[in-house]
C-alpha cells in the first residue's frame, strides 16, 4: 500500500552485457570478497584448479583467474541456484526487481541512460534541481559482446539466453541472434 504513494523507476541494462559487466568488475578486478565467496569455487569447479589459491593476492601474482567462460559455466550449472540464489549482481532483473508484484512507473535502459535519466527527472519536475552525472566511457559495446562470447560454445549461450530470456523479453531487448544462430 506505501509504495502507491511514491514514483517507482527501475533501470535495467542488456542481460549479457550485465553479466559481462558483473564478470569484469568482480573477478578480473581485484576483489577480496568475490574471490573467497566465488571464484575460489568457480575456479576449483569449472577451472581445473583442483586447489586455487588460497587469496586473491595469491591468485593475482600467480597469474591465476577465473575465465569469463568458467563463469557462464557455473551460472548454467543447475547446482548453483540449489545452494542459494544468484548474487544480485547476476541475478534475472526480474527475479531481482519483481517487475510483475511492483508497478513500476518508469523503466529506464543503461543503453540510453543519458535521455532517460533526463526524462524521469522531467516527470519528477527535478530537472532544475539534479543534474545527472555523464556516463562512463568503460560501456561494453554492442561488437565487444560478440569477442567476449566468443569463447563460450553455442549451446552454453542458448541455455544462457533461455536462463536469463525473462529480462530479454520483460525489458525489450532483442534476442541477440548473432550469438545463438550459430
Amino acid at each position: 500500500a506505501r509504495l502507491r504513494h511514491y514514483t517507482k523507476f527501475l533501470f535495467v541494462r542488456d542481460p549479457f552485457v550485465r553479466l559481462i559487466s558483473a564478470y569484469r568488475d568482480k573477478f578480473q578486478r581485484y576483489n577480496k570478497y568475490f574471490y573467497v565467496k566465488f571464484a575460489r569455487d568457480i575456479l576449483r569447479l569449472y577451472g581445473n584448479q583442483s586447489e586455487p589459491p588460497q587469496t586473491v593476492d595469491e591468485a593475482f601474482a600467480s597469474g591465476v583467474h577465473l575465465s569469463f567462460y568458467n563463469f557462464i559455466q557455473y551460472l548454467l550449472d543447475p547446482q548453483t541456484e540449489k545452494k542459494e540464489p544468484f548474487e544480485p549482481h547476476w541475478r534475472q532483473m526480474h527475479r531481482l526487481c519483481h517487475p510483475c508484484l511492483i508497478q513500476y512507473d518508469f523503466v529506464g535502459h543503461q543503453e540510453t541512460l543519458q535521455e532517460d535519466a533526463e526524462q524521469l527527472l522531467a516527470i519528477l519536475k527535478l530537472q532544475d534541481d539534479i543534474k545527472f552525472p555523464p556516463s562512463y566511457a568503460n560501456i561494453t559495446s554492442p561488437a565487444s559482446v560478440l569477442d567476449w562470447f566468443r569463447t563460450v560454445p553455442l549451446e552454453d549461450r542458448r541455455k544462457l539466453y533461455q536462463l536469463y530470456e525473462g529480462d530479454f523479453r520483460l525489458f525489450g531487448y532483442r534476442r541477440p541472434g548473432e550469438l545463438l544462430d550459430g
